[in-house]
């Protein structure tokens, strides 16, 4: 199958190249700095297991790769939701698939609506980062969960054959949820000190202001009608336990310079608390301190 990955950033590199190791036409579409390493050395995935070269094609440039792309798979930043789907818009065929694979709970929609045809959305389950241009590291999982469609069977069979355990949910908004409140629990904790999970999970007050971040958003999803999937302060702790040694990509992209995707974590959070008449001043002051510390203070 013909695969278009829209964002080369550490998401879309570990699916990109996980794909293209199982056989399939990827290209990758990214920043100038990472196409013309990718298309000069090709794409370094680096596991547990050792690292390994893989054949794709990069492109800064959208249009013409998206002509005849079978599956796309959406890997941007949550800010960079609208100017992908402009890159995307009359170039797609109409038999093309579109899965979201982003952080946050709304960008499916964001696509859909600009568009103006279904967009599958996603969980995603995986610990990568970028160890340099065309190098992707993969620290730890790598499983999806995806919405219902008519493709979504055929595209998790073709995800599963390809080493990544894909389950097809008539609920994803619920995991999305599940996964937005740990991110809001930790991204900006890791970002503003720049410390690992589990230096954090080791401190009793952060343990405290990471459960009062999780109780607003729960009492923020209970307001719009969600009903969150799992067990939140377990999935908080196993974070700590499973990925102990890891910033999170809030804390990455701080440290690097780059923007980052509080706007749609805890600032999701808080503007969603405002509609709805729920304090959130945990979720808030994390917001704040991250806008600030990213050169936003006056966004």
């Amino acid at each position: 199958m013909r695969i278009l990955v829209m964002g080369a950033g550490a998401v879309g590199c570990y699916y990109g190249a996980m794909l293209a190791r199982a056989g399939h036409p990827v290209t990758l579409v990214g920043r100038r700095r990472h196409v013309e390493v990718i298309g000069r050395d090709g794409l370094i995935l680096e596991t547990a297991a050792g690292c390994e070269r893989l054949p794709v094609t990069a492109t800064d440039s959208p249009a013409a790769a998206a002509a005849d792309a079978e599956l796309v798979l959406v890997c941007v930043k949550s800010g960079d939701t609208e100017a992908a789907a402009r890159d995307l818009a009359g170039h797609l065929p109409a038999a093309a698939s579109v899965l979201s694979l982003q952080n946050g709970v709304d960008n499916a929609d964001r696509l859909a609506r600009a568009l103006g045809r279904p967009v599958i959305p996603a969980a995603v389950y995986v610990a990568v980062a970028m160890a340099g241009a065309g190098h992707v590291r993969h620290h730890g999982r790598g499983d999806l969960l995806i919405g219902r469609s008519p493709r979504s069977a055929e595209i998790a069979a073709l995800l599963g054959a390809a080493g990544v355990p894909t389950t097809v949910s008539a609920d994803v908004l619920a995991a999305q949820w599940g996964k937005l409140i740990v991110n809001c629990a930790y991204n900006a904790m890791s970002a503003i000190t720049q410390l690992t999970y589990g230096e954090l999970a080791r401190n009793a007050q952060v343990r405290a202001v990471m459960a009062e971040v999780a109780a607003e958003c729960l009492a923020v999803a209970a307001a719009a009608g969600i009903e969150v999937d799992g067990d939140t302060g377990r999935a908080i702790r196993a974070i700590a336990e499973t990925m102990a040694g890891q910033r999170s990509s809030t804390a990455q992209d701080l440290a690097a310079g780059r923007p980052t995707e509080i706007e749609h974590l805890n600032g999701y959070i808080v503007r969603t608390g405002e509609r709805l008449q729920v304090p959130t001043p945990a979720n808030r002051s994390l917001y704040a301190l991250v806008q600030v510390m990213s050169g936003g203070g006056g966004a």
